[in-house]
């Protein structure tokens, strides 16, 4: 396969510095036997648990894309029988369905507005309702990524909390660009992913457990139906000096570069970057006439804009690339021919890339119209 010769300004795989690159370049050893890879491994879990706020809960990373994550915790906490929420606004958040009905688990989807935050008014009637039920645990997403919304994963949680619900947060397209606090908020398995707002490579799955969630994990009454999915293998790692399986020690120092990327320009400024940048591209969206696609609850790191009149996506979509050497982000499900989404999370949320990336399209819109006369 040819080198790629245009950006990504996808909400994810995202831009990587070329510090982080170059990582591949160099030589690190074994990380079966290595003891300097394990505490590598252990300070970096816990740099990363600074970022989303995890003092107590534990951070693990896991070899595989960020999905790994999604089925992990859905393999851990979920027994037959077991009768789980699944809150959502959007395609990835209903999409947690499939995976707890994988492992036997019973599922009642409480669903909102798909072009805005979720109705957190409307989810505490719906709690209230089912006080009785006997939910194990919920799931939500934090920034459901085919739309670009962004819930308030806080209020959400601190609220399933009182009701003595434990919480699954997919935050994959979301922490590192807006602020989480696991701990605080209630959080009790957290997901993350390298490939987005951490800007290195793909393949890393990134979580934090907390100590009820490890508790459930003990308390099953059935083992973890995988071997690659089961989180019980991951708790003591370190001390332990023994992975499930074989790291892959350069993604992992890589990863660990892009962290240090991140703390050299520090955590509170690059949420900052983030939401200016967000709503710097919307503006400038709208000035060209076009539609966003939600009506609110408008996410830092990714922005889903409708299809103008007299275009088609996949038109606009061949040309920013063969043209502009632009690759924007096709979306999924119902959304798949309504919209295009710019990523603007971790090292695309950079006013030269963002304001290149605006421009191209401007042209490509002109430049297609001009084709049909």
């Amino acid at each position: 396969m040819k080198r790629a010769n245009y950006i990504m300004m996808t909400p994810g795989p995202t831009m990587v510095r070329e510090n982080v690159t170059h990582t591949y370049t160099h030589y690190f050893g074994n990380s079966d036997f290595d003891e300097n890879f394990f505490e590598f491994y252990g300070n970096l879990c816990k740099k990363i648990g600074k970022i989303w706020g995890a003092k107590k809960a534990q951070t693990i990373i896991m070899s595989g894309e960020g999905m790994l994550g999604l089925d992990t915790a859905c393999a851990a906490l979920t027994e037959k029988g077991d009768k789980v929420l699944v809150i959502s606004n959007g395609i990835y958040g209903r999409g947690f369905k499939g995976l707890i009905e994988n492992y036997g688990g019973e599922v009642t989807v409480f669903e909102t507005d798909v072009k805005t935050t979720i109705d957190k008014d409307a989810l505490r009637v719906f709690l209230e309702q089912h006080k009785d039920y006997g939910f194990k645990y919920a799931t939500v997403v934090h920034c459901d990524t085919p739309s670009g919304v962004l819930n308030d994963i806080e209020s959400i949680c601190k609220m399933l909390k009182s009701t003595g619900i434990m919480t699954v947060v997919d935050t994959v397209s979301a922490f590192g660009g807006t602020e989480v606090k696991i701990d605080d908020w209630g959080i009790d398995i957290a997901l993350g992913a390298s490939q987005k707002v951490l800007s290195a490579n793909t393949g890393l799955t990134i979580m934090a457990v907390s100590d009820m969630a490890w508790k459930a994990i003990e308390d099953r009454k059935t083992p973890i139906p995988s071997f690659y999915c089961n989180l019980s293998l991951w708790k003591n790692c370190v001390e332990e000096k023994l992975f499930p399986y074989t790291m892959p020690i350069a993604d992992i120092v890589a990863l660990g570069l892009a962290v240090d990327n991140m703390f050299e320009e520090g955590l509170d400024k690059i949420i900052d970057r983030h939401y200016k940048v967000a709503e710097y591209t919307r503006t400038k969206l709208m000035d060209m006439g076009i539609d966003l696609y939600l009506r609110g609850g408008y996410s830092p790191t990714v922005t889903a804009f409708c299809i103008p009149e007299g275009y088609t996506l996949e038109k606009i979509y061949k040309h920013m690339i063969e043209k502009h050497e632009v690759m924007l982000g096709k979306s999924y499900g119902e959304l798949a021919d309504k919209v295009l989404r710019i990523g603007h999370m971790g090292e695309n949320a950079r006013n030269f890339r963002i304001d290149y990336t605006l421009r191209a399209l401007e042209k490509t819109l002109k430049e297609l119209k001009e084709l049909k006369k």
